[in-house]
C-alpha cells in the first residue's frame, strides 16, 4: 500500500507542478501588467443607441424563472431601442404562458415556438430563433445590428446595452463579466461558481485577450455584430446543431477569423460593474450536469470538432495553450483523485506500520522537492483564488473561497465521469438533447446586488 501511495502522489506531483507553472505564468503576466488591472472605464448611459439589438433567449422547461426574468429586463430597459427573441418549445406550454404573459406586457418580447417538439439542443433551439429573426427582417425591410445572447435565468444589467453599443463600434464580438450570485443557501456548491468565474473574468480571459488567443463566448452577456454572425453562418444557420457549448465555439470561431474581439469590462453611471448576474445550481446533481455538459463539449467533442491552430507563430501558439487550458479537465481530475487518494493510503500506510511497529521503506529521494514544490504551487493557486475572489465579494467570501476549492474538486472529478458517459454515447450515435439545469431565481431589485469590482 505504501509503493502505491507513494506512486500515486509522485505523479500527482508531477502534473500539479506542470500544471502550476502554466497557471504562475498567467498570473505573472497578470500582475506584472498594470493595464491588465487597471480599473474599468466608465459607460455613460443616457445618449441614444447607434446600434439596433435582438437578444435571443432560448428556453426549455423554465417556466419558474423566465418571467422574472424578462420583467426585469422590461425595466432595466425601458425605453431602449431592443427586441427580445425568446424560443420556446411547443410542448412546453408553462414556459410558454409564462412568456405570452409578459409579451402581452411587453411589445419588445417576441415568441418564436420552435417547430420540432423539444428538447432538441439549445444551438438548435438558437438556429429557429436565427430563422425568426431573419423573416422579421424581410418583413420589415431593416436589419439588427447586433445579436446578444442571454440565458433564462440572467439578471441583466441596466447598462448593458449602452456599453454593447460603445463596444460594437470597433468590435465583431464582445463578452461582459459574469457575475455569479450567492444564494442563501447551499453556498458552498454555487458559491464555488463564485470563485472560478472571479478568476476567470477578473485575470484569465484578461490575459487570453492581451496574449492574441480567441476569447470564447460565455453563452450570457455577449453580442456579435449582425454581419459576423452571418458571415459564421454562411446563409445557413449560425450555431451547430450537434454542439453542447456553440457559444464557446461561436466566440473562438470569430477570433480564429481575424475579426477584433473583446472582453469588456465597464462601469455604469452609478460606478457599479456592468455585468451579467445569475444564480447557479446550489445542488451537486445539477452542478454535475452543468459541468459535464461544459466538459463534454470543451474538452472532448470540442477537441474533435475544432483541434488546434495551425503554425508556429505567436497568435497560434497563445491560441493553442488557451485551447490547452480548456482541454486538460479530464486529465486534472485524474491527477487530483491520484492525489487525494495517494494522500490517504499514505496516511494509513503511516498510521498501520507505526501502530504495528514495523520499519517503513524508504521513499525516493525525489519525492521530498516534488512534493514541497508541488505545495508551493496549491498554496499560490489558493492564495490567488483568494485575491479574486475578495476582490469581487470581499474578503469573507475570499476566505470561504479557500475550502470551496476542494468543493470544486469534488464536482469537476463527478462531471469528468459523467461527461465521458455523454461523449461515449454521441460517438455512438446518440441523439445530443438539451441535458437542462435546473435554475432557481429570487425577488431581486432592478438594481440587484451591486458586487464591487
Amino acid at each position: 500500500m505504501r509503493a502505491t501511495s507513494v506512486e500515486l502522489l509522485l505523479f500527482a506531483a508531477v502534473f500539479i507542478l506542470l500544471f502550476g507553472l502554466g497557471d504562475m505564468l498567467i498570473d505573472a503576466l497578470w500582475l506584472g501588467n498594470r493595464t491588465m488591472r487597471a480599473p474599468a472605464r466608465k459607460v455613460v448611459r443616457g445618449r441614444p443607441l447607434a446600434h439596433r439589438m435582438a437578444i435571443l433567449i432560448p428556453t426549455w422547461r423554465e417556466a419558474e424563472v423566465i418571467g422574472g426574468t424578462l420583467a426585469h429586463a422590461s425595466a432595466a430597459w425601458r425605453g431602449e431601442p431592443y427586441r427580445i427573441y425568446v424560443g420556446v418549445y411547443a410542448n412546453d406550454g408553462a414556459t410558454l404562458l409564462r412568456v405570452a404573459a409578459q409579451a402581452a406586457l411587453d411589445a419588445n418580447i417576441r415568441i418564436v415556438i420552435h417547430a420540432r417538439h423539444g428538447p432538441t439542443t439549445k444551438a438548435d433551439c438558437l438556429n429557429a430563433i436565427w430563422r425568426a429573426l431573419r423573416a422579421d427582417e424581410t418583413i420589415e425591410g431593416d436589419r439588427y445590428d447586433a445579436i446578444i445572447l442571454h440565458d433564462a435565468e440572467d439578471f441583466v444589467d441596466p447598462a448593458e446595452l449602452a456599453a454593447f453599443d460603445r463596444a460594437l463600434y470597433d468590435h465583431a464580438f464582445v463578452q461582459l463579466p459574469v457575475i455569479p450570485l450567492i444564494p442563501g443557501r447551499g453556498a458552498w456548491i454555487a458559491g464555488h461558481y463564485c470563485d472560478e468565474f472571479a478568476e476567470a473574468h477578473q485575470k484569465d480571459i484578461i490575459v487570453r485577450h492581451r496574449i492574441g488567443a480567441p476569447i470564447p463566448a460565455a453563452g450570457v452577456g455577449c453580442a456579435f455584430r449582425r454581419d459576423a454572425i452571418a458571415m459564421m453562418a454562411g446563409g445557413g444557420d449560425p450555431f451547430c446543431a450537434d454542439s453542447l457549448v456553440e457559444d464557446y465555439e461561436m466566440g473562438l470561431a470569430i477570433g480564429q477569423a481575424g475579426l477584433p474581439s473583446t472582453f469588456f469590462r465597464a462601469r455604469g453611471p452609478d460606478g457599479a460593474l456592468i455585468a451579467v448576474r445569475s444564480h447557479f445550481p446550489a445542488d451537486l446533481e445539477s452542478s454535475v450536469r452543468q459541468k459535464a455538459r461544459w466538459i463534454a463539449g470543451i474538452a472532448l467533442s470540442g477537441w474533435d470538432r475544432i483541434g488546434w491552430a495551425g503554425g508556429w507563430n505567436r497568435r497560434h501558439i497563445a491560441s493553442n495553450w488557451m485551447l490547452w487550458r480548456d482541454r486538460r479537465t479530464v486529465l486534472s481530475a485524474i491527477v487530483t483523485i491520484a492525489a487525494y487518494l495517494g494522500a490517504v493510503l499514505l496516511v494509513s500506510s503511516q498510521a498501520t506500520t507505526a501502530f504495528l511497529g514495523i520499519e517503513q521503506a524508504p521513499v525516493p529521494a525525489l519525492m521530498g522537492p516534488l512534493l514541497a514544490a508541488s505545495s508551493v504551487v496549491l498554496v499560490w493557486r489558493l492564495a490567488m483564488r483568494f485575491v479574486c475572489t475578495a476582490r469581487l465579494y470581499g474578503r469573507a467570501e475570499g476566505l470561504r473561497a479557500v475550502p470551496r476549492a476542494f468543493v470544486s474538486n469534488v464536482v469537476s472529478v463527478v462531471a469528468v465521469h459523467r461527461a465521458l458517459v455523454l461523449y461515449i454515447k454521441a460517438l455512438c450515435g446518440a441523439q445530443l438533447r438539451w441535458d437542462k439545469t435546473p435554475h432557481v431565481t429570487s425577488a431581486v431589485p432592478l438594481r440587484i446586488e451591486r458586487i464591487r469590482s
